[in-house]
């Protein structure tokens, strides 16, 4: 292994406008805040700016009212001179769940054409099946190719095993290899020697990318730089720290003068950093503390940045956040029970949402989503080790099999006989529509209809101020005695002052004869038992979406339905009562 120190030009990748903003504010930045920062970092000389994938499709059409193809153009034309990169999760894209691979092609070529230069592929496994796909299609765009390793510790993880898979990487295509280090987990001795192993195996470029969440990542960065890496990772300074990656300026001046220096001026960075402190203090009411502190205790749960405040989020959704404590813990247990997967969407989700139900209900696996089931039977692609043959036992039913091919393997192309849907219900205006429909067919409808709204920007903390108390996101108002839920979308002038768009009738609560009730609040996405039917004891009969996975209700008994009480698009409150089944 080569000791040499590398005396070319460390490059830099900024994620203010992804990375940055997803591990601080839940992806709530919005395109018209960005483009004027746009133009600033444009300026800069930064090798890419990262500023779509991950999580800003969904947030996009989910919360902020945008679509998300114009953001990418409209970024890409505020920056000409500079590439925009994505972050794609192979199979899943910018989704959930493995799409076909006609759908995978579409949308790499959709992607490329709409402004992508630099196209981030991983896999949440490491699982190099699920990236082939994708890899083979970015090359054929002619795009920058970059290969990434989900970085993680644990009994079944080493140095090696990465230096093997970045060779995988290497074997198909890839232009560069970047470490994905998501929980801000790599020390700094495993820096210089994942940095130094993979450029002696391949011969490629090398980016680190890591999260400060542990208060660890600048001291492995110093490391990854003396011991070669190519490009680091950095967000401008008032989006950095926390969860979220070390300071653009910080390491630009570290390095200043020294062989390695990344030619960037300080000084032109001043004027970004300065539009990035006022959209912090626009966007400040999004910022929770447990996203900013340094966490050793990530160490131990190895949640990452993204998912840790949208894990705060969605505790709060559930009025569960003085249980966070208790879902750390459960996390890891999760985390092993599962084979050790990453930490990384999809997998942070699948660990993470299931550690909450398993918190929430008092009991371990009582619950679980089609996403771990999903996970359990291989459809996700092979984990690092053997899912626990109990856990296993318990959720899987009785003969159920698992997946041993490729997922992707078993899905039908669907591309054209989707387009022809949604074509017909008058949902397409362009072809990437068909794209966004497909890959979120609960949300992308009332999106492309104009029915959905942005969320109101909650107004920033002040400390040591008085907060006023905070404005409820759901109300139950009662309307000639019959209880509607209405959901606020906004705050005008005061707190007392709000618009408000009502819902469908708000399920009954309380204890109801043979009542099934929701587990937790959510959006019903289906709801598969009508009136008169009759189901067995374990049937599905309403699926919840609830912290971005899919959570079924099952019947707790044989019965017939005598009552349902909700229908597709309604939001549920735990404790609701969906139907009955006597």
């Amino acid at each position: 292994m080569s000791n040499a120190i590398s005396k070319q030009r460390l490059h830099v990748t900024d994620t203010t406008l992804r990375d940055a903003h997803q591990s601080l504010i839940a992806t709530r930045l919005r395109t018209e805040d960005m483009l004027p920062l746009a133009r600033m970092l444009d300026r800069a000389g930064f090798w890419s700016v990262e500023a779509w994938g991950g999580a800003t499709f969904d947030s996009c059409i989910r919360y902020l009212a945008e679509d998300p193809w114009e953001r990418l153009r409209r970024i890409k034309d505020a920056m000409p001179n500079t590439r925009i990169q994505m972050l794609l999760r192979g199979q899943n894209l910018v989704g959930y769940r493995h799409y076909p691979d006609d759908v995978v092609d579409r949308f790499v070529v959709a992607a490329h054409e709409n402004g992508v230069d630099v196209f981030r592929v991983f896999d949440a496994l490491n699982d190099i099946r699920n990236l082939e796909r994708s890899m083979l299609a970015v090359r054929e765009t002619g795009a920058h190719l970059q290969g990434a390793i989900s970085y993680t510790t644990s009994p079944v993880h080493s140095v090696d095993g990465f230096v093997e898979i970045a060779g995988e990487l290497a074997a198909r295509g890839a232009d560069s290899i970047c470490i994905k280090d998501m929980a801000g987990l790599i020390m700094p001795a495993a820096a210089r020697d994942l940095v130094i192993g993979i450029k002696d195996a391949t011969g490629l470029p090398v980016c680190l990318h890591s999260h400060s969440t542990s208060g660890i990542a600048s001291m492995s960065y110093q490391a990854a730089i003396d011991a070669g890496v190519d490009i680091v990772d950095t967000a401008m300074s008032p989006f950095a720290l926390g969860t979220s990656q070390p300071p653009t300026e910080s390491v630009v001046a570290s390095i200043a003068g020294t062989p390695r220096d990344t030619g960037i001026d300080l000084l032109v960075l001043r004027e970004a950093r300065n539009a990035c402190l006022a959209l912090r203090d626009r966007y400040g009411g999004l910022v929770d503390p447990i996203s900013e502190r340094v966490d050793s205790d990530v160490l131990i749960y190895q949640l990452p940045g993204g998912m840790i405040s949208n894990l705060v989020s969605q505790l709060k959704q559930q009025d569960a956040l003085d249980r966070l404590d208790e879902v750390f813990a459960e996390v890891p247990s999760v985390r092993r029970d599962l084979g050790y997967p990453p930490l990384v969407t999809p997998s942070s989700q699948i660990v993470g949402t299931q550690a909450v139900m398993n918190v929430l209900h008092g009991e371990r696996y009582h619950n679980v989503s089609k996403e771990v089931k999903d996970y359990v039977r291989g459809l996700y692609g092979r984990p690092p080790a053997p899912v626990d043959p109990s856990v296993a036992a318990r959720i899987l039913a009785d003969g159920e099999e698992c997946v041993t091919c490729r997922p992707a393997d078993l899905l039908e192309p669907v591309y054209e006989r989707i387009r022809d849907e949604v074509t017909g219900q008058g949902l397409v205006r362009c072809e990437d529509d068909v794209l966004t429909c497909i890959l979120y067919p609960a949300i992308a409808p009332s999106f492309l209809k104009g029915e959905r709204k942005p969320e109101a920007i909650p107004a920033a903390r002040v400390e040591g101020a008085a907060q006023a108390p905070a404005v409820p996101s759901m109300m139950e108002v009662e309307v000639d005695g019959e209880v509607f839920a209405v959901r606020i979308l906004s705050v005008e002038g005061s707190a007392t002052t709000a618009r408000i768009e009502t819902a469908a009738p708000r399920a009954p609560r309380g204890d109801i004869e043979n009542g099934v009730k929701a587990n937790l609040q959510g959006m019903v996405l289906e709801v598969r038992a009508s009136q008169g039917s009759a189901v067995r004891k374990g049937d599905t009969l309403i699926v919840l979406e609830a912290m971005k996975m899919e959570n079924p209700i099952h019947s707790p008994r044989d019965g017939v339905v005598k009552e349902v009480f909700v229908e597709a698009g309604d939001v549920v409150q735990a404790g609701d009562v969906l139907l009955v089944v006597e």
